[in-house]
């Protein structure tokens, strides 16, 4: 068996008796599903067990808000501490919490399978804050508030285009695709399926940003900027939080369904 230079074997050794056989489509981690249950009980409690001034408060102290950069820290409580990653559990509606949860299924599951619990869950952290404090750069100042996982969940879309697209052509296998060989960036941009990816993904927020609304918008304004700084982390950084093959086939073996 030959391995590639990141140390995992190519897409076409892996022994076919190390995959699993079948994996349904909605055979998530438990870990996402804790998660994604999360979701769905902020969402619930802010938006149907609050009164609209408890609402109001939960979002602001646990949204970003860019604005609070921009003050003194003697003007600040220490929400600022907290919310350049709290707000990336808080949603405008079921159209935002349901859009970012499809997308989170698909490429937060094969990313959380390949990485492990705690891996992922830094990987949540640092590119909640990236995408927050990118959207905060190009709104500096700004009062309004930030909330949704876009940002985390375009991170883990760039995390999962380095690995997930097998170098040789083909589409994502759900059996196998959390150990492919993970593919350089520029061996990742010369992967024609990634590329068309980017590409259309990019497209789709160069259009949000010029105010064309697509499937997904809940109505208020779409952090662009926050879904390409997300992206951006994932994509070129994702080498940081990859682990070892031989982790990830222990993971399988002991865990055919986690």
């Amino acid at each position: 068996m030959t391995q590639s230079e990141s140390g995992l074997p190519e897409a076409n050794e892996i022994p076919q008796q190390e995959a699993p056989q079948k994996t349904p489509v909605f055979n998530l981690p438990t870990a996402l599903v804790v998660i994604l249950a999360f979701l769905i009980a902020v969402h619930i409690v802010s938006t149907y067990l609050l009164s609209e001034d408890g609402n109001g408060w939960f979002v602001f102290t646990f949204g970003f808000i860019p604005l609070r950069y921009a003050l003194p820290l003697s003007q600040q409580g220490l929400e600022l501490f907290w919310t350049p990653v709290t707000y990336s559990f808080l949603h405008g509606g079921i159209e935002h919490i349901l859009f970012n949860g499809l997308w989170l299924m698909a490429f937060g599951a094969p990313v959380l399978r390949r990485i492990g619990t705690l891996r992922f869950t830094l990987l949540w952290v640092i590119s909640a804050a990236v995408a927050a404090f990118g959207h905060a750069c190009l709104h500096w100042g700004d009062a309004t508030v930030l909330i949704g996982a876009s940002g985390v969940v375009s991170a883990l879309m760039g995390a999962a285009c380095r690995f997930v697209f097998p170098a040789r052509g083909g589409g994502y296998h759900p059996a196998i695709g959390h150990l492919l060989p993970r593919q350089s960036i520029l061996q990742s941009l010369s992967n024609r399926t990634v590329l068309i990816f980017t590409l259309m993904w990019l497209l789709g927020n160069l259009l949000i940003a010029f105010g064309i609304p697509l499937v997904g918008d809940v109505g208020g304004e779409v952090a662009w900027d926050a879904h390409i700084f997300g992206f951006l982390l994932g994509f070129l950084f994702f080498g940081l939080f990859d682990r070892p093959i031989f982790a990830i086939r222990q993971q399988d073996r002991t865990d055919p369904i986690d």
